[in-house]
């Protein structure tokens, strides 16, 4: 009985991590929980937007105190003026297999650049993404935690 039952275990493990291409929509925290990313679905593609953020004005001592945080590190002076809630910051992913999504970009908007990235699922449900320049071996990866399906 107790192989019956481990041999059974062995079987449905597959079909539990099974990844599905659509797994990864919903709204995730960031790796220090300082803004959740809401991950939808636009022409076969996935992306990402900023949708809270944990201090979303400046602080005090800011020359713009009060004032909702803007993109305001962003190379290109006229995307500056952009609010960073709302911002899409994930762009142009594409699910190729296994719990895993590619060929698309990570915006950060603390230095405004934007690098090449690819994410996968864990097998706890954990994003994890790296951003990169040129080949992946030079980046850094993140984890982000799911907050809502």
């Amino acid at each position: 009985m107790r192989r019956l039952a481990w041999l059974l275990a062995l079987l449905l493990l597959p079909a539990a991590q099974a990844q599905e291409p659509d797994d990864i929509l919903g709204i995730w925290a960031t790796e220090r929980a300082e803004a959740h990313v809401e991950i939808f679905k636009r022409d076969d593609r996935y992306h990402g937007r900023i949708t809270w953020l944990k201090e979303p004005f400046y602080p005090e001592g800011d020359a713009e105190a009060g004032q909702p945080r803007r993109d305001r590190e962003n190379e290109d002076p006229e995307l500056r003026e952009r609010e960073i809630i709302g911002l899409e910051i994930v762009n142009g992913f594409r699910y190729v297999g296994k719990g895993r999504w590619t060929d698309g970009t990570i915006y950060d908007p603390e230095n405004g650049k934007t690098y090449n990235c690819k994410m996968w699922l864990t097998r706890d449900g954990r994003l994890r993404l790296r951003g990169y320049v040129g080949v992946s071996l030079f980046g850094r990866t993140t984890e982000w935690i799911r907050v809502l399906r």
